[in-house]
């Protein structure tokens, strides 16, 4: 029997993934500047953050269809998503655009996740699920509401989209915690089954 082909490492999947990293740095800089007033460098900001944020889509769908599935991807994919959702609730609650308890708890949450990964990752890799899909669909368009220059009026639609944002955060956080707490018990038993 023929071993089957190991994914390298260096794919377009995880090129993308690495690409998100590395517009995080620009993308804070566009929002920054011109101490986040300007019109232009908000939608600039917009721009570099929705390309970003595209690129998870794109790189999880050539990653399932082409089989580019990695450890490494399965890893460096949502520290990638937390960097440029990190980054961007920090940016607005530097700018007082946003709470700082939404960051925090949103960043609480993300920290804790990756903990969680890193706690079980001899037992196994704990996948995004749907739900944690969801949420940061929805972080990624309450912030990108946030970041464009909105009218007065449309304001409360930026706002209504954070809190259901932080609702799926923490609902999918006690998901994660919960799977795994299952995943390391299965990895125990397993062991003390060998």
């Amino acid at each position: 029997m023929t071993e089957p082909a190991r994914v390298p490492v260096l794919n377009i999947a995880n090129v993308l993934t690495m690409s998100r990293l590395v517009l995080v740095p620009v993308f804070l800089y566009l929002l920054f500047a011109e101490d986040g007033r300007d019109h232009r460098w908000r939608l600039a900001a917009f721009a570099v953050f929705a390309v970003a944020s595209v690129t998870d889509h794109i790189d999880g769908n050539l990653a399932r269809k082409h089989g580019l599935i990695t450890d490494f991807g399965k890893i460096a994919d949502p520290i990638a998503d937390k960097a440029l959702i990190g980054a961007a609730l920090v940016g607005l609650s530097l700018l007082g655009e946003l709470p700082w308890w939404i960051t925090v708890v949103i960043a609480a949450r993300e920290l804790g996740v990756t903990l969680l990964r890193f706690w079980v990752i001899r037992h196994g890799v704990i996948p995004a699920s749907r739900g944690g899909k969801a949420k940061t669909l929805v972080q990624i368009l309450a912030i990108g509401l946030y970041l464009l220059p909105l009218p007065a009026g449309l304001e409360i639609v930026a706002v209504v989209s954070m809190y259901a944002a932080v609702v799926l955060t923490v609902v999918t956080g006690v998901d994660y915690v919960i799977r795994a707490v299952r995943l390391r018990a299965r990895g125990k038993r397993a062991v003390a089954g060998a």
